[in-house]
């Protein structure tokens, strides 16, 4: 294998945050709520020895409020920049090391199939490679960083529901899209999971629906409470995983853990919360909440089982989800 990207588990040197930035047309009214939320969860990766967080902002007004919540953190370095939003593990780039080194692969971005063309979200794989001081090495398909998970070893998690939508790439078939993912990503093999949540705008990505925690083993939702629209779609990834195995012939184990269950958005339809969208950090896992509920605790109880050697830790992101993703999708990690 030329290329390697390592799993979200190993060690990193830094972690990547997008700081909510835009009022207009984006966050509006939960701009100050998501800002606080997202301090948060920068001072929990940033806590004793754990993680060097790089915060990206994109505006002065961003850079300021930044400044003014976090400048006095340790271990956490503001960084001013330009995106059109804070989803850093869709617009940035993935790390990976080949022979030559550690590279930035960056894709082509085109607002999650044509939905949100913002300015500047095309150049932040560029940014991120200067600032970390690595190649960009750029790769001529789309794709966004939610939509593949990694083990390490190239098995890679996806869903044809994103991946082979024609507002991606048209024309794409699985063995297109597999030849792609090896030649950029060093994937030795691609396990195809199907539809995402319900009502999720990047079409199913899968750090919504099911990550790797370990060699072997992944983690996906069951459905919890009345209303829960996913339930199918929980049932079918866990189907299609139990029957899996890695790139190594390892069986995979299959993990479930309770969904947030129905959480009403503005517009009166089910949000995409996941308990899925945790960020693995050096020695913590930190999962995004949705409002107090049995769902969380036992979550947090579920993840803890796989990962007993980090502090598993619940934060609230509800602000952050009304622009769409959570913690995951704000996030990128540095390989050390």
């Amino acid at each position: 294998m030329t290329v390697i990207v390592p799993a979200e588990w190993a060690p990193h040197r830094a972690m990547w945050l997008g700081f909510p930035s835009h009022a207009e047309g984006v966050w509006e009214d939960e701009l100050a709520q998501a800002q606080v939320e997202v301090a948060a969860l920068a001072r929990a990766l940033a806590g004793p020895g754990r993680e060097t967080v790089r915060l990206m902002t994109g505006t002065s007004g961003g850079e300021t409020m930044a400044r003014r919540l976090l400048g006095d953190v340790a271990g956490i370095e503001i960084v001013p920049g330009r995106f059109g939003d804070v989803w850093l593990r869709d617009t940035g780039p993935i790390f990976a090391r080949g022979p030559d080194g550690w590279s930035a692969r960056g894709f082509r971005f085109n607002g999650w199939g044509g939905k949100y063309d913002m300015e500047f979200d095309d150049e932040v794989a560029a940014q991120i490679a200067e600032a970390s001081g690595v190649l960009l090495a750029a790769h001529d398909f789309i794709l966004e960083g939610g939509a593949v998970d990694h083990d390490g070893i190239g098995t890679i998690l996806t869903t044809g529901q994103c991946v082979l939508n024609p507002n991606r790439n048209p024309g794409w078939t699985q063995a297109l899209a597999e030849a792609a993912f090896q030649d950029a990503l060093g994937a030795r093999k691609v396990i195809w999971l199907g539809e995402g949540l319900a009502n999720d705008h990047t079409d199913g990505h899968v750090d919504n629906l099911a990550r790797f925690v370990a060699p072997g083993v992944v983690v996906c939702p069951v459905a919890f409470g009345r209303g829960d629209v996913n339930g199918a779609a929980y049932d079918d990834a866990a189907k299609r995983l139990a029957s899996s195995t890695d790139a190594d012939g390892r069986p995979l184990k299959v993990v479930r853990i309770p969904s947030p269950g129905w959480i009403e958005g503005h517009d009166g339809r089910a949000s995409p919360a996941s308990h899925m969208n945790f960020i693995i950090a050096n020695g913590a896992v930190i999962m995004p909440t949705y409002g107090e509920g049995q769902a969380a605790d036992l979550a947090l109880q579920g993840l803890q089982s796989v990962f007993p050697d980090h502090a598993v830790i619940g934060l609230p992101s509800s602000a952050i989800l009304t622009g769409g993703g959570s913690f995951h999708c704000i996030t990128q990690q540095e390989p050390a």
